[in-house]
């Protein structure tokens, strides 16, 4: 008699839909169905306080997944309830990330849909992510974006300040000596700025900015999208001392700062300086690269002075 060994399934090819239970979301108090979500790892961007704010693909996305990675479970609930979404959550962030990662890479590997999302906003963008979207290219899985929200463009748009030009540093140094030198890194760029700031360390912050960018234009941009959306504008010095006059203030908070006044080539004095905090923390090559990118100044230019920097340094031990 003859018999038949059951075989497994072979694993989804990357891209690929599957065979699986239908998924729904809500919209507008009517259900619908999403449709068949192809294997991968699908980046997917989420309101930044506005939850209309979220786009019908990304709904689709987040109600076919079989998993969805998240900073904080409880922040992505609420969006998930308002939707009507069931798919399960699973934490990934700073913290959790090295003992996370490779459990979500054996799912993807398996041939499941996973779904990138951080607490509000585009994921990766000063948030975890990074790492895992790497791992998983190199591990041949599918990675696909899903845009929408971005506090970062929606601050830069209401700023009133230019646009064809941007240098987005996320969060500035938490210890003052450390913002200060970075700020002074930063004062050549000749480009709009967008920074992070938490309410507790706003003051500080414009504080530091106004003492080492001077006179450029600014705005606040605070609770975006949300009821108590706030945009302040006004001079980094004006700006310093209402905040610090007002009081520590609540939300989300982004500062967009005005390029320098001219784009000049850097005094010897400047370029020294930016120079020789480099070198404290990086190797010659390093250093020019970031200097280069910083200032926009001739890479050839920046690599002599860095060699003789060096020499003169290593001439004084």
């Amino acid at each position: 008699m003859k018999t038949t060994v059951p075989t497994k399934p072979a694993k989804e090819a990357a891209g690929a839909p599957r065979e699986r239970a239908e998924r729904r979301y809500v919209f507008n108090g009517q259900s619908a169905i999403a449709p068949p979500l192809p294997a991968g790892l699908h980046l997917v961007a989420t309101p930044i306080g506005n939850l209309r704010d979220i786009t019908m693909r990304a709904l689709e996305v987040l109600a076919g997944a079989d998993l969805i990675a998240c900073e904080d479970t409880r922040v992505s609930r609420k969006l998930l309830d308002h939707y009507g979404i069931t798919t399960p959550l699973t934490p990934y962030h700073d913290h959790n990330a090295a003992e996370a990662r490779p459990k979500l890479l054996a799912r993807l590997a398996d041939g499941a849909a996973v779904a990138l999302i951080s607490d509000a906003g585009t994921p990766l963008i000063s948030d975890p992510g990074y790492k895992l979207v790497r791992a998983a290219q190199a591990a041949g899985a599918s990675v696909t974006a899903v845009p929408g929200a971005s506090a970062v463009l929606a601050a830069l748009t209401l700023s009133a300040l230019p646009t064809d030009r941007f240098l987005f540093e996320g969060f500035l140094p938490a210890k003052e000596g450390q913002r200060q030198r970075r700020i002074a890194e930063l004062k050549r760029v000749p480009a709009t700025l967008v920074l992070f700031e938490t309410g507790p360390r706003l003051a500080a912050a414009l504080a530091d900015l106004a003492a080492g960018l001077g006179a450029r234009d600014a705005a606040i941009c605070r609770e975006l999208t949300k009821l108590h959306e706030e945009v302040r504008r006004g001079d980094l010095a004006s700006l310093a001392r209402e905040v610090a006059a007002a009081g520590e203030p609540r939300g989300e908070i982004v500062i967009v700062i005005a390029p320098p006044a001219s784009e000049s080539e850097l005094a010897a004095d400047d370029l020294d300086t930016l120079l020789m905090e480099a070198l404290r923390r990086l190797s010659v090559k390093e250093a020019v690269a970031e200097i280069a990118a910083v200032t926009g100044q001739p890479r050839r230019t920046i690599y002599q002075r860095a060699l003789a920097l060096t020499k003169e340094r290593d001439h004084g031990r």
